[in-house]
């Protein structure tokens, strides 16, 4: 049975995936996880937060409430959770797992590094860290062509706008993350201001992403340090599955040193920039995978993922058109949130 299983890499979404499109995503989930899904709920409840079923089961979207760090971080784990939880493990064999952005902690969560004690507090903590006013921004910004080929011009022109704000006062500006042919810019007001009057418009980028801090930069270095404060270390365990994170680096089962996990993902990797392309090129060269499977909610990334095999030149998958055929014909990538 085991050699017939597909040998997959499951990837964790990030923030800004669940939307109105998306809303009622738990329904289907509820016969199935109702421990799960309860104890998310208590805990919610306990903290005076809206409970994932509240929010999840709302009559209309509200980007107001929806999409706010508190809310917003616990019901994409939520989701990716019972995603994850139907797996048939008698056709897929999960190999590693890896995510964008806050899909690290998903990532912690689902390879078993955190208990559904652990995973609450981390993710609900530093979604949370946000509630007294957003610290910077984000935007995002196409360095591909239609095709999902290099533009090295716009390139050497981010390359040239950076440099500039480097020696303006008051403005900072710092890569973000790697998001395939996507880059993600991290900032304060002024430089975010810099960056969407300085960007030349490509369709509807550069585009401000909605109550989005400025994450992995060191505009977050005072929320690394109360995060140390705040989360302790003794709720980390080694992964059951292996990890691969935001610089490409991959945590074992056996190999791991907690400690060096907690620093990491409380100190690295909320202030420096999260390579979500290298994360997958790391998964598909040492894990070779027969699919990526992408986690609901959503499917925002898979654009993105697609750009990444197409860096890689992986499987034939050379530019946008033969990534949209082989999804037709044998999908390398499965979206379960679609």
């Amino acid at each position: 049975m085991s050699e017939q299983r597909k040998r997959v890499v499951v990837i964790c979404p990030g923030r800004g995936t669940y939307t109105k499109e998306t809303l009622g995503y738990l329904k289907p989930h509820r016969m199935n996880q109702v421990s799960f899904l309860a104890d998310l709920d208590q805990r919610r409840s306990a903290d005076q937060q809206p409970t994932v079923s509240e929010l999840d089961n709302a009559d209309q979207f509200s980007t107001n409430l929806h999409t706010k760090g508190e809310n917003a971080s616990v019901l994409i784990y939520a989701c990716s959770y019972c995603d994850f939880a139907q797996l048939d493990r008698d056709q897929y064999e999960v190999v590693a797992i890896t995510g964008n952005s806050m899909g690290w902690y998903l990532t912690l969560a689902i390879a078993g590094s955190l208990d559904w004690e652990g995973a609450y507090k981390v993710i609900n903590t530093m979604g949370s860290m946000m509630k007294g006013g957003i610290v910077g921004g984000q935007v995002i910004y196409p360095m591909t062509d239609e095709n999902w080929l290099p533009d090295y011009d716009r390139m050497e022109l981010v390359e040239g706008l950076l440099r500039e704000a480097y020696y303006m006062e008051e403005v900072e500006i710092y890569p973000s993350i790697f998001l395939g042919g996507y880059l993600v810019f991290g900032g304060n007001k002024p430089g975010l201001e810099f960056l969407m009057k300085s960007l030349p418009q490509v369709e509807h980028f550069p585009f401000q992403l909605v109550n989005h801090a400025a994450f992995h930069t060191p505009l977050l270095r005072e929320t690394s340090e109360k995060a140390m404060q705040q989360i302790s270390s003794s709720l980390f365990a080694k992964p059951k599955i292996p990890m691969i994170d935001g610089r490409g680096h991959i945590w074992k089962p056996f190999s791991t040193e907690i400690q060096d996990l907690y620093h990491y993902t409380l100190g690295h990797q909320v202030v420096a920039p999260y390579d979500f392309s290298a994360a997958v090129t790391v998964a598909l060269k040492e894990f070779n995978p027969d699919q990526l499977i992408l986690l609901g909610p959503g499917n925002t990334l898979g654009g993105s993922i697609g750009q990444i095999l197409v860096q890689n030149q992986w499987k034939g998958i050379t530019d946008k058109e033969s990534f949209s055929t082989r999804q037709q014909q044998n999908p390398f990538l499965v979206s379960l949130g679609r």
